[in-house]
């Protein structure tokens, strides 16, 4: 087995250097936001969808935009907005005239890279469109049903400030992003150099320095990394203090949460744990890894009460208090 890591740890250092090209080009233009990046790659090399949340001007739709370019793949970039139906979306049948036939029209849904812009401002029906195309990775037209190009990954944004124009994403559709991913302001150096390099006329520009190709040998590279039986304990400890908090030593937590982790829970902590450690240039997970990308696969999977709220407790207080519970093995 010692071997088996050891040989697969060598192929991932010759692959992540591909990672490596894709941080430091998508680095030209975004500044700083190395967190929101590896985020996004993570979600990109483990087949999971990620939501990013944060106020306006923090560059969540400039990175995607930027990543989408480090690849040679088809980018979409869709507006959601209060009158977006789900046709603008995933396509229609178009009756054409002449023949008396039904065609097909493809929708921007239809791409590697698919950009869900302010995704909280469209209404249930486009988000119920989205979620076969997010969760079954193909889309029902008529009486055909249609794949999408691989890879396929929806990255979206939402403002959580401004709620005039908005309406919540249904829990079923939050549960099918891997990750949600809360970004924040630069430091203030990183500031000065966004100040400096966006005030002037030449903007600088990315190359694509991967291709579809690559990011699919990565994936299946990404799912033969080793989990220890313990590590995959951990994570189910992990899960299960979230639904029964008081059989993991935390019974002030019970009023506080509302429904705990769903299965999908522990997947997505052990693929995305798996991509963190590709990105670290292992062939192994190790506790840091689950660690490192719980909180932004926990966050938006704990419900909470309205006891909760009143005592002003967060999810993202009750992950830590969970995270600081569990054994580490």
């Amino acid at each position: 087995m010692d071997a088996d890591i050891r040989e697969l740890t060598l192929r991932i250092e010759r692959e992540a250097e591909i990672a490596d090209r894709i941080l430091t080009e998508a680095g030209k233009v975004v500044v700083g936001q190395k967190y929101m990046l590896e985020r996004l790659l993570i979600g990109l090399f483990s087949n999971g969808h990620v939501l990013l949340e944060g106020v306006p001007g923090l560059a969540k739709t400039l990175t995607i935009k930027t990543l989408a370019a480090t690849v040679s793949a088809q980018f979409q970039r869709i507006q959601f907005t209060p009158d977006l139906l789900p046709a603008d979306l995933v396509g229609t049948l178009v009756y054409n005239q002449k023949d008396g036939n039904f065609t097909t029209k493809k929708g921007p849904v239809f791409a590697n890279f698919v950009l869900a812009d302010e995704i909280n401002r469209a209404p249930a029906k486009v988000q119920s469109a989205l979620l076969e195309a997010m969760q079954e990775q193909q889309v029902t037209l008529g009486e055909k049903t249609y794949p999408l190009p691989q890879p396929f990954l929806v990255l979206a944004t939402q403002n959580p400030i401004e709620q005039e124009g908005t309406y919540p994403l249904p829990e079923a559709q939050v549960d099918r992003f891997m990750l949600k991913v809360k970004v924040d302001y630069p430091r203030r150096e990183e500031e000065a150099r966004i100040m400096r390099t966006f005030s002037r006329v030449d903007q600088p520009k990315v190359s694509a320095v991967a291709t579809a190709d690559e990011l699919l040998r990565i994936r299946a590279m990404v799912e033969t990394i080793y989990v220890d039986p313990k590590i995959e304990e951990y994570v189910l400890d992990l899960v299960f203090a979230s639904r029964q908090p008081e059989q993991h030593k935390l019974p002030e937590l019970k009023p506080l949460i509302q429904y705990g982790a769903s299965p999908r829970a522990s997947i997505f902590l052990i693929k995305a744990a798996r991509a963190h450690a590709f990105l670290r240039h292992r062939g192994y997970v190790v506790p840091e890894d689950i660690r490192a990308i719980g909180m932004d696969v926990l966050r938006h999977r704990i419900g909470i009460t309205y006891e909760a709220e009143a005592e002003e407790v967060s999810t993202e207080t009750i992950v830590e208090k969970i995270f600081g519970a569990v054994e580490v093995p």
